[in-house]
Order: C-alpha cells, then sequence, then structure tokens
C-alpha cells in the first residue's frame, strides 16, 4: 500500500464486537507500519466482560479481572483511544461527531455500542427499579445490599423482573448472597423461563432456582413498583412488599442509530449483508444486537459469543477491503450455552453434552478466562485463579483428612 494520507479507521464501541475487532485488526501490518490508524471511541474507561458481572456480586472475582482499563488493554497495539460518546454520524461525509465537539473523519466504520435498557409503561418503574448491565449498575446494586444487609430487617424481599438468563443468573446468586434471610421473586411475563435455551439449560435452571426458594411467578404482569412494593396480576392482582426492584426484561437501539442515514428494520436495528456491512455503506461495518443481517438463514442471538465471532470476521473484512479483496461472509457457529446458577455453581450445554454444579462453574469460569481480550490479562488472571484454586483445594484435602480422623470435622471453608 504505497500512500501518502493513512487510512483512518474509526470502531465505536469498546464492547465485544468493538474492542476485539480493533484487537484482531492490530496485527494487521498497515497498522504497524502506520500506514492505518485506527482509533477505537468508547466513553468508559474500563472495558467489561460482562458474562462475569455476577461473578463480582458474590465476591467470586475480583473487578480488576473482569473489567481491565482500556489503557491497559491498548499498550503497545497501535490502537488510539477516545473515551467519549458519540454525538452524531455522517455516513455520507464519513465523519464521526462526538459530544466534546470532535469531529473524527473515517475511511472505514464499525458500529458496535450494543443496546440499552428499555424501560416499560410501568407506574414507578424508572423511580424504584435497578438495572444490572454495567460496573455503575453493580455499584448501585452492591451498595443497596450492603444496606439492606446491615440494617435490622430479619427477611429481606428482593424482586428480579424478567426470566431471561439476565434474570436467572442475577436471581441465583442474589439468593445465594442473602442466604436464609433473602427472599428472591423472579417474575416472567410469559409461561416459562429461558424459552430461547435447550431443556438441559431450563431444566437445571428451575432445578437451582427451587434448591434456592426463588418463587417463580409465570405468566405475571408488574402493574405498579413503590419503595416498598411490588403489584402484580398473576391468577389475581396481589401486593408483595419489596425492599428492592431489578428490572432485566428489555433492551432497545441507542437513540442517534435511528438518525443514521440508512436502511433500518421497524425496531431500528441497521440491516447488514452477510458480510456484516450496511446495505448502503459498504465501508461501514455494523455488528452484535444493533444490527439484523439479511438474505440469510441464520439465526444469530443477541450475545457476547455471537460478538465474539463477528469481531474476528469484521477485522479480516477490513483486511481484505484494504487490500483491495473481496470481504467474506460471516457464519455464526453457535458453541453452546453457559449460565451461572450461583455460587459456585453453573450449567454448561454445549453439543448435546451437559454439566452441571461444581465442574460446570470451574469450566465456565476457565472457558470465559480463555476469552478475555489480551493475552497478557488472561496469563495475569489464569495465575491468580490457578493459585486461588490451589488454595481452595488445600483446604478441602485437609478438611477430608479431618473427616477421615476426627469426630468433630471442621467446616472446609
Amino acid at each position: 500500500m504505497n500512500i501518502a494520507q493513512p487510512i483512518k479507521i474509526c470502531v465505536v464501541g469498546g464492547g465485544f464486537g468493538g474492542l476485539y475487532t480493533a484487537l484482531y485488526f492490530s496485527p494487521f501490518r498497515g497498522v504497524k507500519n502506520r500506514q492505518c490508524q485506527i482509533t477505537l471511541i468508547e466513553p468508559n474507561d474500563h472495558f467489561l466482560f460482562t458474562p462475569l458481572l455476577y461473578e463480582l456480586l458474590t465476591g467470586e472475582l475480583q473487578r480488576w479481572e473482569i473489567a481491565p482499563s482500556y489503557s491497559k488493554l491498548l499498550q503497545g497495539t497501535g490502537i488510539g483511544l477516545r473515551q467519549q460518546t458519540v454525538k452524531t454520524i455522517d455516513l455520507k461525509a464519513r465523519c464521526v461527531s462526538l459530544t466534546n465537539h470532535e469531529t473524527l473523519s473515517y475511511d472505514y466504520l464499525v458500529l458496535a455500542v450494543g443496546t440499552q435498557n428499555r424501560w416499560a409503561d410501568i407506574p414507578g418503574l424508572k423511580d424504584y427499579a435497578l438495572t444490572f448491565r454495567s460496573l455503575a449498575d453493580l455499584e448501585r446494586l452492591q451498595t443497596q445490599l450492603h444496606i439492606l444487609e446491615n440494617s435490622e430487617r430479619q427477611h429481606l424481599k428482593v424482586a428480579v423482573i424478567g426470566g431471561g438468563p439476565n434474570g436467572v443468573e442475577l436471581s441465583c446468586k442474589i439468593a445465594d448472597r442473602l442466604g436464609n434471610r433473602g427472599q428472591v421473586h423472579l417474575i416472567e411475563r410469559g409461561d416459562i423461563l429461558l424459552k430461547n435455551f435447550s431443556k438441559a439449560i431450563g431444566k437445571a435452571s428451575y432445578k437451582a432456582l427451587k434448591a434456592r426458594r426463588i418463587a417463580i411467578h409465570h405468566n405475571c404482569e408488574v402493574e405498579r413498583i413503590t419503595a416498598d412494593s411490588l403489584t402484580i396480576t398473576e391468577q389475581q392482582t396481589q401486593d408483595l412488599p419489596i425492599d428492592l426492584v431489578i428490572w432485566t426484561a428489555g433492551t432497545q437501539s441507542r437513540e442517534w442509530l435511528s438518525e443514521l442515514d440508512c436502511q433500518q428494520t421497524d425496531q431500528g436495528k441497521l440491516l447488514i449483508d452477510p458480510t456484516l456491512q450496511l446495505l448502503d455503506y459498504p465501508e461501514v461495518l455494523a455488528l452484535g444486537d444493533l444490527a439484523q443481517m439479511v438474505s440469510t438463514r441464520q439465526n444469530i442471538p443477541a450475545t457476547a459469543q455471537a460478538a465474539f465471532q463477528q469481531a474476528s470476521c469484521a477485522a479480516k473484512n477490513l483486511k481484505a477491503m484494504i487490500l483491495g479483496n473481496r470481504p467474506k461472509s460471516f457464519f455464526y457457529l453457535h458453541l453452546g450455552d453457559m449460565l451461572t446458577l450461583g455460587r459456585r455453581s453453573a450449567i454448561i450445554s454445549s453439543f448435546g453434552i451437559n454439566i452441571d454444579g461444581r465442574i460446570a462453574d470451574i469450566s465456565r469460569r476457565f472457558i470465559y478466562i480463555l476469552r478475555l481480550p489480551t493475552q497478557r490479562h488472561k496469563t495475569q488472571v489464569l495465575k491468580h485463579w490457578a493459585k486461588n484454586t490451589l488454595i481452595k483445594l488445600g483446604r478441602w484435602l485437609r478438611w477430608q483428612k479431618q473427616q477421615l480422623f476426627s469426630e468433630k470435622p471442621a467446616k472446609p471453608y
């Protein structure tokens, strides 16, 4: 590539789609010899490995393990970082306007900003319900749980609205954290939890919820939320006394995406070719749950697993376009599903093989560690995880020895 000006690539969004696309693309020789200039636009200062966010709630993981800073992750990669929020994008002029009044021009653009919470029209929902999608959400929830745990109340009541994976995983973690002192209500509008998951996932999830005495409300509508109560209609309308409400029941596209001059669905998703390119703007790639593919029979879920795979394809297609080659179509391979079902418990379902319990929890943790963004961070987390695992194994072995030789064995931990 003999060019005077560097090729400018903007990646909007620092999640699984955006960050991983930038990292996969960074070893390209055009970046190393500065013929390509890649900029990541992301308002937050830390990446978040969202599938492991639940483990922070129960203290099974530390924040640095799943939320490393972008400055650390991008060190030595040649990727520039703009810690700003996008205001508008002019696809025809090929420029991105930021809320700090800065404008960045681009030759190629990757859109991977994900979705945001969708609030239902329920009185009191926005005023009293918490969400659980970000580090800020985690901190607010931690604060509220800490206040409840340190209060004089003997019975703590928590309602989780939404019976998808987020609601089920969160319910199990909170129930384990609060123990016998807590009562969790899981509220689902439909007649089944995890309706898009396998039977094995559903069976293990219901078993875990039952073991933790979590009250499951099927075919249930939330009518109203106040500071200390929840009005629901199941078979009849009733008021539940509640100390804390968490909303996990929906997402929607970000407002500025609807203003883009490109083809979209009625739900505001950007229409893309199988190559992940916008229909009207081939220099723009769109990834994750903000986009919908046309002319394909693939069922691509709005999950981190799908965005993770799309990022690899997007990076390869960027290289192909820069080199004048034809980009390739994306094909999603569903590797299975993994859910955490409380402290030291999980379910893994992959290619007809199902594992649950402690072994699944260890396997899930290990698999996710291998998917962390950089080799350096993976190594640090793996070492820390292996050290803790060996310590716990040693405690367990000592406990087993006491079981054999002592009349009054101590607890394992």
